[in-house]
Order: structure tokens, then C-alpha cells, then sequence
């Protein structure tokens, strides 16, 4: 049972989203399993999704190969590009549930790419922070319209959730900015 309408245009906005960052950082995972073609397959079934397909098994199949391919990798940046471009095909099934966890859909590929960049600079936290900021200035306002249909998510210990819950929080922040001005 759906707690909101979630259309298709909002679906592809999503998946367009997701399927951005996952790009960007799709080479972090191919430098380290060069012929694992998994992730790749899943970020073109999203785009299939994003350019007018039907949402089909193609991206579910995908999406669970590109998290096997997660689960694979030899290292936490390889996994984190894995998983990225396995969210990106998944997002096409997102659901209209107001559950906060359905958050992590939406904003784990964007939060994902800052963490790269963290971790690929020798875990400088300021660096992430930059790049949730650089993140928030690329987010299209119907992107938040979608986020703020659910709750907000939980802070959690790690860096990840901490990124997720800051990303979360400043595009919020954003949709209330406009709101005032409008």
C-alpha cells in the first residue's frame, strides 16, 4: 500500500540522479576488477529506465549483480563504486513507503561518491564535506521534491550515515530556503 504517488517521472528523476554519481565513480571500481562487467550493466539498465523504457527485470537482475560484484571487490572504494551503480538500477523500484530507510535509495550512490572522495584522500573528512556540498549545488529541485515525500533518516555511527544524514539534511534545508522565497 502506497503512503504517497510516486510516478514514473519521479522514478527516472531518481534513477537519472543515482545514475550520475555512480558514473562518476564506476572507473574506481573497473581499475580494480578491470573485466567485471556487472556495475556497468547495471548503470545501462538504469539509463534504459531513465531514457523511457518500462522498468523490467533488467534492472532488478542488474542491480543484484552489481551488488554481488559489491561484495567482490578487493577494496572499500571498489566495493562503495560497486554498490553505487547497483543503487543506481535498483532506484527504478523505489517505494512509495514513508519508511526512512527508502532515504538511503535516493541519496546512498551521491553519499557513496563523497566517501570515495574521502577515503581516496587519505581520509581527510573535508573533503567529504566538500563533496556533499558539491553534491547538494548539483541536486535538482525535483529530486528534493521526491526526498521529502519520506521521513528523515536516523544519524548512524559510521561515516557513511553521517555523510547520508548531512546530504539529507542540507537538501531539506534547500526545499525550505525556496519554499520562503516562493
Amino acid at each position: 500500500m502506497a503512503d504517497f504517488e510516486l510516478t514514473d517521472d519521479d522514478l527516472r528523476v531518481v534513477v537519472r540522479y543515482a545514475t550520475e554519481w555512480a558514473a562518476e565513480v564506476l572507473p574506481v571500481f573497473e581499475r580494480a576488477l578491470p573485466g567485471d562487467e556487472r556495475p556497468r550493466a547495471a548503470i545501462e539498465a538504469a539509463r534504459e529506465f531513465v531514457g523511457g523504457a518500462q522498468r523490467s527485470a533488467l534492472q532488478r537482475t542488474t542491480a543484484f549483480a552489481a551488488h554481488r560484484a559489491a561484495k567482490d571487490a578487493p577494496s572499500e572504494v571498489a566495493r562503495l563504486a560497486a554498490q553505487a551503480a547497483g543503487d543506481a538500477a535498483a532506484a527504478a523500484y523505489l517505494h512509495p513507503i514513508a519508511k526512512a530507510h527508502q532515504v538511503g535509495h535516493i541519496l546512498r550512490a551521491p553519499t557513496n561518491r563523497a566517501l570515495i572522495a574521502e577515503l581516496e584522500s587519505g581520509n581527510d573528512p573535508g573533503v567529504g564535506d566538500e563533496a556533499i556540498e558539491a553534491v547538494c549545488r548539483r541536486t535538482p529541485p525535483e529530486l528534493v521534491d521526491v526526498l521529502c515525500r519520506y521521513p528523515e533518516p536516523r544519524g548512524g555511527a559510521s561515516r557513511s550515515t553521517h555523510l547520508m544524514a548531512d546530504l539529507d539534511r542540507r537538501l531539506r534545508a534547500s526545499r525550505r530556503r525556496t519554499d520562503l522565497d516562493a
